[in-house]
């Protein structure tokens, strides 16, 4: 394949604007492959440093594998959103729950996405369209910050003279207009019940979902021990969502560690390295295991930064003491030397 046949994957934004989301939704999988070594050793420097870039580009966000939870979630979801058309109130809602690095937005996102392909494959009404829509909880977030958050994503100008209630009201218009059918509300652990403004942002969720006839899925980090089930506001949270609990990988038995050898496998199939021996990070799946503590966040970034690595130090190769050299999170590293079979 020549360099003008390759189609590497465009830079994202964040998914928390109405463009980023777009980008996220409208990317195709990268069909970057490699070329070969004479046409690889006749390309000048310019042409080489942007077939790296590329890579480095292909590198840095490794294809999205259909892991047990992200095919729970996407599901779970699906079927939510079918059980809430017939809702004029107190609609279903998921909350995806875990650790970091345990795959809660890569789940709620690919929800998202998934939902969004087949929204507008059904959509036969003309006019605007957004059928996702997709926020962060800001810390120490007030309802009007999420009512503009909501309206930032949106793209619409807010006059200082909008108080929570315009802001709302605006938020609500332009999402009935748009026929959104799914709020998807990422770090909702900045959202502590215990505090007024914590309280009232829980409010302000809680009316934003009577208004919009949508599907809300949350996701955060221990959101039980951050209190969102607690007093009659946690209550009232409790009895409207389902939980699906995200977690490391196990490795105690043959299923588990077979399921492990899997993902290892499925991310070193999309590596683009020209020296790299398929199959080495199968044969390392349990030391992987061991470094990252079963977290698939963490063995996504160690296999992604080893191969941009392997790229800049020219051995185009992933070995063990090129893994050994990267380092990872803190918490995958405070777990190296403890996670035992489990």
């Amino acid at each position: 394949m020549t360099m003008a046949q390759q189609t590497p994957p465009l830079p994202l934004g964040t998914l928390t604007t109405r463009a980023g989301w777009a980008a996220f939704v409208d990317q195709p999988p990268s069909s970057l492959d490699l070329l070969g070594d004479d046409e690889r050793k006749h390309l000048t420097d310019a042409e080489r440093d942007t077939y790296d870039q590329a890579r480095h580009l292909h590198h840095s966000r490794l294809a999205v594998v259909a892991t047990p939870t992200v095919n729970k979630v996407t599901k779970l979801g699906r079927r939510l959103m079918l059980l809430n058309r017939g809702q004029l109130s107190a609609r279903r809602g998921l909350i995806v729950n875990g650790a970091g690095e345990t795959g809660k937005t890569t789940a709620i996102s690919q929800l998202g996405k998934h939902h969004e392909h087949l929204a507008r494959r059904r959509r036969v009404a003309p006019g605007p369209f957004l059928p996702v829509v997709y926020v962060s909880v800001p810390p120490a977030s007030t309802a009007k910050m999420l009512a503009a958050e909501i309206a930032r994503f949106l793209d619409l100008p807010l006059p200082k003279s909008f108080n929570q209630v315009a802001i709302t009201n605006a938020v609500c218009e332009v999402l009935h207009t748009m026929s959104t059918e799914l709020v998807l509300v990422d770090e909702i652990h900045n959202l502590s019940l215990s505090t007024r403004p914590g309280a009232e942002t829980s409010d302000q969720l809680k009316y934003l979902s009577e208004r919009i006839p949508a599907t809300f899925v949350y996701a955060g980090i221990d959101v039980e021990g951050a209190g969102l089930f607690s007093g009659l506001r946690g209550q009232q949270i409790a009895s409207r969502f389902t939980v699906v609990a995200t977690q490391s990988f196990a490795y105690g038995t043959s299923r588990q560690r077979a399921e492990w050898a899997a993902l290892v496998a499925t991310l070193e199939q999309v590596l683009r390295l020209h020296r790299h021996e398929p199959g080495t990070l199968l044969r390392h799946a349990e030391y992987l295991y061991r470094r990252t503590g079963g977290m698939i966040g963490s063995l996504s970034a160690l296999i992604r930064d080893a191969a941009i690595e392997a790229i800049i130090d020219g051995s185009e190769r992933i070995t063990l003491d090129l893994l050994e050299a990267v380092e990872l999170d803190r918490t995958a590293e405070n777990q190296r030397s403890t996670t035992s079979k489990r």
